[in-house]
């Protein structure tokens, strides 16, 4: 009996990703909005009631598409990092290494922007890589399609790996807190957000994160759906520029505190 059923799991899983294979080159041919189960079952010389034992309804399908995607740019940003593997910033063994907290600048502090700039880099080259995917979670929202809270977590797994960083950064001494106050409100979130995540910055660093966060993405939605069209040619160049920016933005610096 095991055996039976191990056979029938793995029948249903490899026709589970024939579909979700399907779906994604409809997506890619005619857009999230006109995907149709009766489509990818014809596509795939399946009866359409034999398709809906897998996925009852398009948005089911959707949403299984929806969460391969998140979870794959995620996996992209995290695989990015050399920093993940419990060595911390400075590869030592923990936050700052043996000597404790640095400077704000220095070494610690460079490799957290190298890391940045290489997540980053990671999350673009996956969206470069698959431009329909990316679309159907950056791009214009499908009309009558409404995505579960189990998409939650995995859309916030981008986000966390650039938090990462940057609290490793702040754990070695190594952050520079943005200037200028931040609004009752916005720290109230800020404070909000932090237990929600289980970490500790402070509140104007949050807040920056939740704004580079929107940046990134941004500037990657311009370069894949032609915005940056004869206005930027060296895209390779341009986004290492900003996303070095957006690292200052959050604190994150390799120029020591008075460096010029």
């Amino acid at each position: 009996m095991t055996a039976i059923r191990g056979a029938r799991e793995r029948a249903r899983s490899e026709i589970t990703a024939a579909i979700k294979d399907e779906a994604r080159t409809q997506l890619a041919a005619e857009g999230a909005a006109k995907l149709s189960l009766r489509a990818v079952a014809r596509a795939l010389g399946m009866a359409s009631s034999a398709l809906y034992r897998y996925f009852p309804s398009r948005d089911d399908l959707l949403t299984a598409l929806v969460l391969d995607a998140y979870h794959a740019i995620g996996a992209a940003a995290e695989a990015a990092d050399p920093g993940v593997g419990g060595s911390g910033p400075s590869g030592s063994g923990g936050p700052g290494g043996p000597g404790g907290p640095v400077a704000v600048g220095g070494p610690d502090a460079a490799v957290c922007v190298e890391r940045w700039v290489a997540v980053c880099g990671g999350v673009r080259a996956w969206a470069l890589a698959h431009p329909h995917e990316y679309a159907l979670i950056y791009g214009t929202p499908v009309p009558g399609y409404h995505a579960p809270r189990t998409t939650a977590a995995p859309a916030g797994r981008v986000a966390r790996a650039l938090t990462a960083v940057v609290c490793d950064a702040h754990a070695a001494g190594a952050l520079r807190e943005p200037p200028g106050p931040l609004p009752d409100a916005l720290a109230d979130e800020a404070r909000t957000l932090m237990a929600e995540l289980d970490i500790d910055l402070p509140a104007p660093v949050v807040a920056a994160l939740v704004a580079t966060w929107a940046q990134l993405f941004g500037l990657i939605s311009f370069e894949l759906f032609g915005q940056f069209n004869r206005v930027v040619e060296d895209r390779d160049a341009f986004f290492a520029y900003t996303v070095r920016r957006l690292a200052g933005g959050v604190g994150l610096s390799a120029d020591p505190v008075g460096s010029a």
